[in-house]
């Protein structure tokens, strides 16, 4: 019985069966040659070419199989041809591999993409970068995951992306979120050193004030920070002691301070450990910690690179690109800092160290002497006069400013300055202008000075004059809001409107709710005879002080000549009950009433005015 197609086709892995069909003759696969066209081909009950067993066993790929191709090959035996089936699992492997690869790449550019948004200050794009990259990264594990490669996953591509965007929540300042992001850090143990991400943790308690947690999650962070890791180890302590002081636990961040001043000492820790010394009332430890501030080394010893060397051409080059490079920019702001943060040192702990704080800042001074920073020491003559004039010993602040007229130049120009300004208040305009041009001569382009010096000429009247300094100043230093109101002022004595105007549209940009800046605006609008300008700037000022009698007396004032006898009366009356002694507000409710058929309201008022009177 002939064989069926079914039994041929049985076998469903290895080498394909061609089983045989009647007698010996091999079973035709294709069309018959024309010799043989009375002969019917052999079909089968599928169409040819379509067998599933054949797709089975090509699409795994195991072996090779042999086919009939009757001879169309040319080969005169007739013989089978050997057919090579390609490896397909091997190719599909390699593309879920490339798949993965290019999914790793689109993570890792996101992930950039958010770093450097960041960097630039554009929060709001580096989180919604950061939060795609974590969707996406996430996809990535469980690919791999049901190719059962988890093995493979890249753990240095999931802490970064999962760090980087705890710390976008942070920025943006979505704490909650910050914090559930480090704790899945933390809490993968895959994670070698994410322990130490207990300081990012504590950092974001110390945002929210929760002091306690704060430290807590530092001495955590500590914990994990090897001892070979000293600078990292100092900086967790720095925060560990500033928290302390938040929570007024003053002895317990003592002892913090107190370990960093011994192992790294630096300019912060000093002033928050004199700080603290200041709070307990511990006059030794706040002189003692006072000298260790004198002491801390800057490293900034390397100051003869910057010496010029006539002889070496190339040397003036290159000193010429150093001299006020990053380098050296970021040199002088470290020394600036610290001379700023020894001034202020000098100020708390002066009158707390000694009886009084003339002998507290004498103190101060010498100690400046004797150290690195004695060039200081003059700086801190010049705040002890300062400090006279806020206690308003105004001999004893002149007195120690004119010790300075033979110093050099810039401490000069300082004292000068200052005597010219407190001999212009006490109205002794000979001498002012004699310190003014003093400060002048060691300095010609001090702002301050060039203000002293136009100040007097104002007080003279010598408008013009005047109003040179004031832009001289304003050329030297475009900030100078002194300079600036004070050439409004002129501009508006000689009845340069607009020039006075811009003047003062300028000071209001940086000063926005400056009152005096505003009543100037007005009064230079009413100046010019506008009416709505003027009344605008009147509301301005009226929603900042709402209470200035002689400012409602003036908005009256206006109404009135404006016609409007109701809005003036609102107004007058309104400053009349603030300050119910001005003779001209009381004058003029009475004679309103009357005008308004109310004499006897208007009785209370002129008995008021006689009294007065």
């Amino acid at each position: 019985m002939p064989g069926s197609v079914q039994r041929l086709t049985s076998t469903q892995f290895g080498r394909l069966r061609t089983g045989l069909f009647g007698g010996d003759r091999p079973l035709a696969t294709g069309e018959t040659p024309a010799s043989s066209a009375g002969n019917r081909p052999m079909t089968s009950v599928r169409a040819a070419g379509f067998s599933s067993n054949l797709r089975r066993t090509s699409a795994i790929g195991l072996g090779r199989y042999n086919l009939d191709l009757s001879n169309q090959s040319g080969r005169p035996d007739g013989a089978a041809v050997d057919v090579v089936v390609p490896p397909l699992e091997q190719n599909f492997e390699e593309n879920q591999e490339a798949q993965i690869k290019e999914m790793e790449k689109k993570v890792t550019a996101l992930f950039e993409e958010s770093c450097l948004a960041a960097a630039d200050g554009d929060y709001s794009l580096a989180l919604e970068r950061a939060k795609e990259a974590g969707r996406k990264e996430r996809v990535l594990v469980r690919q791999r995951e049901q190719l059962g490669i988890a093995d493979q996953i890249n753990l240095d591509l999931t802490y970064s992306v999962l760090f980087n965007l705890a710390n976008r929540y942070a920025d943006s300042g979505m704490h909650q979120e910050a914090l559930n992001t480090y704790q899945a850090i933390v809490r993968n143990k895959m994670f070698t050193h994410a322990g130490r991400l207990k300081v990012n943790m504590g950092n974001i308690y110390f945002a929210q004030k929760n002091y306690g947690k704060a430290i807590k999650m530092y001495r955590m962070g500590l914990d994990q920070v090897p001892n070979t890791h000293k600078s990292m180890r100092i900086k967790i302590m720095q925060n560990i002691g500033i928290a302390f002081v938040k929570l007024r636990q003053y002895n317990d961040a003592i002892t913090a301070l107190e370990h960093i001043m011994q192992e790294e000492p630096d300019v912060k820790t000093a002033f928050n450990l004199i700080l603290c010394y200041f709070k307990i009332g511990d006059k030794g430890k706040m002189k003692y910690t006072f000298q260790r501030l004198l002491r801390v080394n800057l490293n900034l010893d390397d100051e003869e690179r910057y010496l010029s060397h006539n002889d070496d051409k190339q040397y003036e080059n290159i000193l010429e690109v150093i001299k006020n490079d990053e380098l050296r920019q970021y040199e002088k702001n470290r020394q600036t800092h610290a001379e700023n943060v020894l001034k202020i040192v000098a100020k708390i702990i002066a009158p707390a160290i000694e009886p009084n704080f003339n002998l507290g800042y004498t103190w101060c001074i010498e100690q400046t002497k004797t150290s690195s920073y004695n060039d200081l020491a003059n700086d801190l003559e010049i705040d002890k006069a300062l400090m006279y004039l806020k206690q308003r010993d105004f001999h004893q602040a002149i007195e120690t400013l004119k010790s300075f007229e033979n110093k050099d130049t810039r401490i000069a120009c300082t004292a000068a300055t200052n005597l010219s300004f407190l001999y212009f208040l006490e109205g002794d305009l000979a001498q002012a202008d004699r310190y003014a041009d003093q400060a002048l001569a060691a300095d010609r382009y001090s702002p301050s000075a060039l203000v002293n010096k136009g100040n007097v000429l104002f007080k003279q009247k010598l408008y013009e004059r005047a109003r040179d300094c004031y832009r001289e100043a304003l050329q030297d230093d475009p900030t100078c809001v002194e300079a600036l109101y004070n050439f409004g002022l002129t501009a508006k004595q000689l009845d340069r409107l607009d020039e006075a105007l811009d003047a003062f549209y300028k000071i209001h940009a940086i000063l926005r709710n400056n009152v005096l800046v505003m009543y100037q605006m007005m009064d230079i609008y009413e100046k010019m005879e506008d009416t709505a300008q003027a009344q605008d700037w009147f509301l301005q000022i009226h929603g900042i002080v709402s209470s200035d009698p002689f400012l409602l007396q003036r908005c009256g004032d206006n109404f009135e000549r404006a016609g409007d006898k109701s809005q003036a009366f609102s107004y007058y009356y309104d400053s009349f009950k603030y300050y119910p002694c001005n003779f001209d507000v009381i004058e003029w409710l009475g004679a309103y009433y009357i005008e308004s058929q109310f004499c006897e309201k208007s009785i209370t008022y002129f008995e008021r005015a006689a009294l007065m009177q």
